[in-house]
């Protein structure tokens, strides 16, 4: 061995290790960070809090709530390390919010329901939806008048169907949509005769379309599939589909430098059984990381709702 050649491998040797040490040290701070809030009274890193605005484009802190709505401090019935993925439903003035409660103990979450007469004051109400394995992101919606939930539920390998037998807090599991990977953020809503669905596999850089003539009937993979590829700033779901001037707006995930960055919304330019594009809306971030300590990390979920007034939305902020 000469020792040109012993001294590149000490060299390469040299930053491997670092490499090694710098990947050991970020996780050891992420697994103290996750085992001081399981184990002490912390509550983090999400929380959720109510927008309103003009626009769907032009969301604000209203001056007459006080944000966060709701911690992990809140729930009663779990020992819950946080809330997040907030969606709402609104019948006849009664705001109805469904989100995701990580259980502190065994970091698997179930599905929760709050309520709220003025959408500035919440009182939780328990779990809803509970399985053996992790459900979030909890997408709600009213259909023929039932109202249904299609969580996510990628530790099942599947997307599944839950139907209000006694609203808000009692739901029938009603079968699987799809099943054969991991799927995430699964959106569903109805337009031009059909269901659609967007969701995504991989890690948060692929998206897929499904749609079907019924909600319980086949679905069927979108030939254009996949329909985003690699591609980490739009691939993931971060809310329910919207019409806002006579166009359709998907929201999605910008995790293009970290997970729970903001939210980014696209217009549906085609959407057909064989046709699929959009664009990004020349709007900037629809929600991103602000000044308080409840979102100065980021967002990554914002539900928006049209009212008389204008809108408003559902999200999640993140504090570290």
């Amino acid at each position: 061995m000469t020792k040109a050649f012993f001294c590149l491998l000490v060299f390469l040797a040299g930053i491997y290790a670092g490499i090694a040490i710098k990947k050991h040290k970020l996780f050891s701070k992420k697994k103290l960070r996750r085992q001081y809030l399981q184990f002490t009274g912390g509550y983090g890193p999400w929380s959720i809090g109510i927008l309103k605005g003009p626009s769907p484009f032009e969301l604000r802190n209203p001056d007459d709530i006080k944000n966060p709505v709701l911690t992990g401090e809140n729930v009663t019935d779990m020992e819950a390390l946080f809330v997040a993925d907030p969606f709402l439903l609104v019948q006849k003035g009664h705001y109805f919010m469904f989100f995701e409660v990580m259980n502190r103990k065994t970091y698997k979450a179930a599905i929760g329901y709050a309520t709220s007469m003025d959408a500035a004051h919440w009182k939780y109400g328990g779990i809803a939806v509970k399985e053996t394995f992790h459900l979030s992101f909890p997408h709600v919606f009213q259909h023929e008048g039932s109202v249904y939930m299609v969580p996510e539920s990628s530790d099942d390998w599947s997307v599944r169907l839950y139907k209000a037998v006694r609203f808000p807090d009692q739901w029938k599991y009603m079968g699987n949509l799809v099943s054969g990977y991991q799927y995430k953020d699964p959106v569903v809503f109805y337009y031009h005769d059909r269901w659609w669905m967007f969701v995504s596999t991989g890690k948060n850089d692929v998206l897929n379309l499904y749609f079907s003539e019924e909600l319980m009937g086949e679905w069927r993979s979108h030939p254009m599939n996949p329909v985003v590829k690699f591609d980490r700033k739009r691939a993931r779901s971060a809310g329910r589909i919207i019409k806002y001037h006579g166009k359709l707006f998907r929201m999605a995930q910008d995790a293009s430098i970290r997970y729970g960055r903001q939210v980014l919304a696209y217009e549906i330019v085609k959407l057909s059984e064989k046709e699929f594009s959009e664009v990004v809306a020349g709007v900037g971030p629809v929600v991103t990381a602000g000044k308080e300590e409840w979102n100065r990390a980021g967002m990554h979920t914002v539900d928006l709702h049209e009212t008389d007034g204008g809108w408003i939305a559902a999200v999640d902020g993140r504090k570290f």
